[in-house]
Formats: structure tokens, sequence, C-alpha cells
């Protein structure tokens, strides 16, 4: 097996090898993070384990375009339920485009990833995503305090660019915009109000407990085109969720949600949306296999999923296909679709 420096790291559990990674550097270069107190150092290379940084900042600063920054967890030393976390806030700038991010993972739990948290309020996205192609795979995301939520696709289509993002098998919890209440501000995922960033891939995250999971907020320059929302399960209770997900301006053209659970109607108090799914005119695409948490509401009212719907406002250019929540018959599920 070939290992990296002077000991072999762990990926998803399992020993890894340049031939067992999910990817392979352009460059052939990985860089080590490990913030767990008396292990990494800002001043350390980085290319090896045992000469990891401390800060995920530092190793995306001296990556280049093609590389691997690898992400171990902090050590946990809080019992009560809160992972250890990187107390910073990440850019990958527009310079180093199909960099990846991936943290070490022990299973796609928040005390199974490495966690990005900051302690304090910041006005800044824990994420932000200025280069094209670039890879998030692993990674915990807790936007506690963060108003401008959790992952930034930042594209003006012009000096920077967020197209052919791929974010994967994280963990995104507790993300809000700038109005704690209303998806349309912010969430877990989001794109600026200039929309942009076409080609995205958004598949086999948890989402927990944000106002918005997956938020467009807006397409004063482009509607996005070509986005796979695959394999999600996306944010509950419905008490924490405005709108799973939220697309303003022209929306998306040529959308697939598939497979995605959804489980309750949210219902945040004082919430701007509270629905599962809102999508404007002009949306193009597919909602297929997906599962919602109820399909009538509590005084057994079907939920309607169209252009005014109460369960999904989804225009009739976005086709619905074999998705199903709860009937009020006690073990049957009803079917769901445009009525």
């Amino acid at each position: 097996m070939t290992t990296f420096g002077d000991q072999v790291f762990q990926y998803g559990g399992v020993p890894v090898s340049s031939g067992n990674l999910p990817f392979t550097p352009s460059g052939g270069r990985y860089w080590f993070v490990d913030g767990t107190t008396g292990v990494g150092s800002d001043g350390n290379s980085g290319r090896k384990p045992s000469e990891a940084f401390k800060t995920i900042q530092t190793a995306v600063t001296q990556a280049v375009s093609g590389d691997v920054v690898v992400v171990y967890q902090k050590k946990i030393t809080d019992m009560t339920g809160d992972p250890t976390s990187y107390d910073e806030t990440i850019i990958i700038p527009a310079t180093k485009p199909s960099l990846t991010i991936a943290g070490v993972s022990h299973g796609r739990t928040q005390g199974g990833l490495p966690q990005i948290k900051p302690s304090t309020a910041t006005a800044a996205a824990l994420i932000t995503v200025r280069a094209p192609g670039c890879l998030i795979t692993g990674i915990g995301i807790n936007g506690l305090n963060s108003t401008v939520g959790g992952i930034l696709l930042d594209d003006d289509a012009s000096a920077k660019s967020a197209w052919g993002t791929t974010i994967t098998n994280c963990h995104i919890k507790n993300c809000v915009g700038s109005t704690a209440t209303n998806a349309a501000t912010g969430g877990g995922i989001m794109w600026t109000a200039a929309g942009n960033a076409w080609q995205v891939s958004i598949t086999n995250n948890t989402f927990y407990k944000n106002v918005g999971d997956i938020v467009v907020k807006g397409t004063t320059n482009t509607a996005p085109q070509d986005v796979v929302i695959e394999d999600n399960i996306m944010s509950g209770p419905a008490a924490s969720v405005d709108c799973n997900i939220y697309m303003a301006g022209s929306g998306v053209n040529g959308v697939t949600v598939n497979r995605c659970i959804f489980p309750a109607l949210p219902a945040i108090g004082s919430g701007s949306n509270v629905r599962y799914i809102v999508m404007p005119t002009g949306t193009v695409g597919m909602l297929t296999n997906c599962m919602f948490g109820c399909a009538e509401n509590a005084t057994a009212t079907e939920l309607t999923f169209a252009a005014a719907g109460s369960g999904a406002i989804i225009p009739a250019t976005i086709f619905v296909a074999g998705c199903y929540g709860q009937s009020s018959t006690p073990g049957e599920m009803a079917y769901v679709a445009h009525t």
C-alpha cells in the first residue's frame, strides 16, 4: 500500500492509498490538516500527516489547482453532543479550480465528520466557493453562528465562478440567512442573488435544522442550469425549517430532485414559506422518487404540489413522478402529483 509521507491515512473509515481514493489530484499533491490541540500547526509543511496544518484555510491557500486538502476530525473532548470544531471560515478563491476538500470520515453523522463551526457570530459563509470544478466531501457544517449560510456558491460569471461544484457526503445543520425564519435569505447550500454556478451536484448529504437546505437566492445574471439534487435527507423537525428547497428569480433551467427524503412539512414560527419546495415559473426539470413526511395537513386536507400548492409551489414545467407521502388512512401511502 502506498503511504503518504510517514503513515497511511483514513478515508471513509478504510486505509487510503492512491489506488482507492475516490479522486486523484492532477498534480499528485495532498495537503493535510489536523486541528487537534498539540498536533497540527500552520508553521508545518502540510505535506504529510505528522506535518499537518492546523487550519483548513492555510491548506487551501497553499494548494494549487487540482490538489486535495485532507481534513482530519479534531479529537472530540466535549461529550455533550457537539464535536470539537474547526473555528474558521474558508474561501476557495477563483485561482484554484478543481480543488478538493475531503474530510476523513467515520460516517455521515455530525460526530463522524470534521466539523466547521465558528465560535462567535460571523457574517461569512462557512465555505465560500469561487472556483469551478471543486469537490467538498465528508465535511460537517454547523452554521449556528453564521448569518450567511453554510456553503456559498459565489459566482459572478466573470472574476469568480463556482460552476461544476460537487457537494457530497456532508452533514449540514443550523444554517440560516440574514433572516432566521425565511429560507429566501440563505441556508445550508446556496447561490448568490446573481445565480450562475451551473452544473452543480448535491448528493448523499444529511441536512438538519436548517431554515433552508438548498437556496437559489436569485438569478439576476443567469439562471443556474443542470443542477442535480439526489439522495439527500432534508431538514426537520418541522418547527426548525421554513423551506427545504427554495428558488427565487427564474429558478433553475434543468433541475433534477431525485430520491430525497423530506421528513416533515416545514412549519417554523413566523415562517415566510413553510413548504417543502418553492420553485418559480421558469424552473424546468423533474421531481422523482421522493418521500414526503406527510401528504396531508393537520386537518387531513390533502396538500397540493402545484403553482399555488400548499405543500410545494411547483410550476407545470417540473414533472412529478413516483413521489409519495403519508395517507390519512393508517398504513397507506399517498401518491404525490400536481393538483
